[in-house]
């Protein structure tokens, strides 16, 4: 067989080697297994860019290796728990605008106006999607890096802004594909770069893990956009499917959320969000309690709930809970640990940082499942969440987490909150549960508090 044959079927190794890494990322249990496999897929599909005829410079193809290198492993190693979804939105956006410096370095390189009209597609397509990817994950990051406020950005006229923005950048686009100049294609990157910005800062609270997902399958179609440019089929391969399962993954996400992928992303637009930081609402006074209180409530009852959030994140508390729950169940207590989709600020934050601590998959319960199961509970022990159990999302029709379906645990006997203090969660908005006669609070930070619990049962 010629060399060309030879590098295909490499080429379609490294394609199913992305497929099956996939599959294995769906499922904790097979998650580390896929990981590996994907990984091993690329560093094949970047050794194939080695032997491919007409490849050339690679000195600095190596360098440009090692420096990538050099920033991802640390950062991979060594970033936190609780800041996996702003490395997860700077990498995104650093692959956004890869595929559209990818896009705009073959046009200028090639000859314009002898491209044909679906050619100069293909790079519009690349320049606009991949630099709305950037701007956006640079933003979203500075949102959940705290750099600017988290909650959406509005001001008067924001949508005619926006809509006109989008018509320009879209203007500049069909007439790059009439007139195919360096200037029209930087013109239309620069628009594209500006209108990522400006979609992504009315976005804001609960609805900002959506948008990481949505800007993710964004780039996946920008890398699939550089794969026809390149003529590269494994680009084109593994771009449809990380922007065809970060799509999937937002419409997941939205149908936990209750609301529909433009009432998210549109939704906030003209919003105003107030939130007490008090410990009364209305009037109302909040119950507290000692940990020795709560350790002797949760050492005595039949069934325990624990429900975390991106608190239990924050305070690195997640082996403490496991600890907490072990002895529990050494006393004859049923312990469960209820999920929410969105619990955290990225799907599937919950279950890693459990996964972490060695929690028993067994014992994560799905939102369906959990919220089947409180009525029975004794104890729902809430720690440091707020948005995912807040019952606005039921009674508010004015919140901006109403229609949200929540984790009911209010329907449990009793409910300790574990919080820091009463200020609102991600959403910035109060939470009428913990005002409610089956409520304790218990403040302080989540990984000294459950700390506290494990030696107070202990001596229970």
């Amino acid at each position: 067989m010629s060399i060309t044959t030879w590098l295909r079927i490499i080429d379609l190794f490294a394609a199913v080697c992305f497929i099956l890494a996939l599959k294995g990322l769906s499922n904790p249990k097979t998650a580390r297994a896929g990981n590996l496999v994907g990984a091993f897929g690329m560093l094949v599909a970047i050794g194939l860019n080695f032997a491919t005829p007409g490849m050339h410079r690679f000195a600095l193809i190596a360098i440009a290796i090692v420096i990538g290198t050099a920033i991802g492993v640390p950062v991979a190693r060594y970033v936190k728990m609780t800041a996996v979804p702003q490395m997860v939105a700077c990498f995104n956006g650093v692959g956004g605008g890869a595929a559209a410096l990818v896009a705009m370095s073959d046009f200028l390189q090639s000859r314009p106006r002898e491209l044909a009209i679906y050619q100069i597609v293909e790079v519009v397509f690349g320049i606009v999607v991949g630099a709305v990817s950037f701007s956006g994950s640079i933003i979203a990051f500075a949102k959940l890096q705290e750099l600017m406020t988290g909650r959406p950005v509005t001001y008067p006229g924001q949508k005619l802004v926006n809509g006109l923005i989008f018509a320009a950048m879209l203007a500049f686009g069909l007439l790059l594909c009439v007139d195919p100049t360096w200037q029209t294609a930087l013109v239309v990157a620069i628009l594209a770069l500006i209108f990522g910005a400006a979609f992504v800062l009315p976005i804001g609270g609960a609805d900002v893990p959506v948008l990481i997902s949505l800007l993710n399958s964004f780039t996946g179609l920008a890398v699939a956009a550089s794969g026809f440019v390149l003529h590269s089929v494994l680009l084109v391969i593994a771009g449809t499917l990380v922007g065809a399962s970060g799509t999937l993954l937002t419409r997941m996400m939205s149908k936990a959320m209750g609301r529909s992928l433009a009432n998210i992303l549109f939704s906030a637009f003209g919003s105003v969000i107030t939130a007490s930081e008090d410990t009364t609402l209305e009037g109302r006074s909040v119950k507290s309690a000692s940990v020795d209180d709560v350790a002797i409530l949760l050492a005595y009852s039949r069934r325990v709930a624990i429900v975390p959030g991106y608190g239990l994140a924050v305070a690195q508390a997640q082996h403490v809970v496991r600890e907490l729950a072990d002895l529990l169940e050494s006393r004859g207590v049923e312990v469960f640990y209820a999920i929410h989709p969105v619990a955290g600020r990225m799907p599937g934050h919950m279950n890693v940082l459990l996964a972490e601590a060695n929690v028993p998959y067994a014992q994560l319960h799905e939102m369906e499942q959990a919220n089947s199961e409180f009525s029975t509970t004794d104890v729902a022990l809430v720690i440091g969440a707020n948005d995912v159990v807040n019952p606005a999302a039921k009674t508010s029709p004015g919140s901006p987490i109403y229609g949200m379906p929540i984790l009911n645990v209010g329907e449990a006997t009793n409910v300790i909150f574990m919080k820091r203090s009463m200020r609102p969660g991600f959403a910035g908005i109060d939470n009428d549960l913990m005002y409610q006669p089956g409520t304790t609070m218990l403040f302080g930070d989540a990984k000294d508090s459950l700390t506290e619990l494990v030696a107070a049962v202990k001596r229970s």
